[in-house]
């Protein structure tokens, strides 16, 4: 399957108290399993395709999704004195 087809598709309802997330990204699949694990009344993993897929519902509450502003030039500049500060280089963002 080409990367192009591997999609993430979340969708829900207005009326409805669970997301449904469709994943074939890894990084996704491993936080809803770990989530689903540890909190079986608030995720479930409710189908595998067989083909690097999976399907959960998520109670609507615990759901979220956050968009960042990119960083200005100064806190560019800031997060690079700091990471030089402590010694981490000054290869950042």
């Amino acid at each position: 399957m080409k990367k192009s087809q591997k999609e993430t598709i979340i969708s829900f309802d207005e009326s409805s108290e669970l997301v449904n997330v469709f994943t074939y990204n890894t990084d996704l699949k491993k936080r809803l399993t770990k989530f689903a694990e540890d909190y079986p009344k608030l995720c479930r993993l409710v189908d595998d395709d067989g083909i690097g897929g999976m399907a959960f519902e998520v109670d609507r509450k615990r759901f979220g999704f956050r968009l960042t502003a990119p960083y200005s030039d100064e806190r560019k500049r800031a997060a690079r004195e700091l990471a030089k500060k402590r010694g981490m280089g000054g290869n950042m963002v």
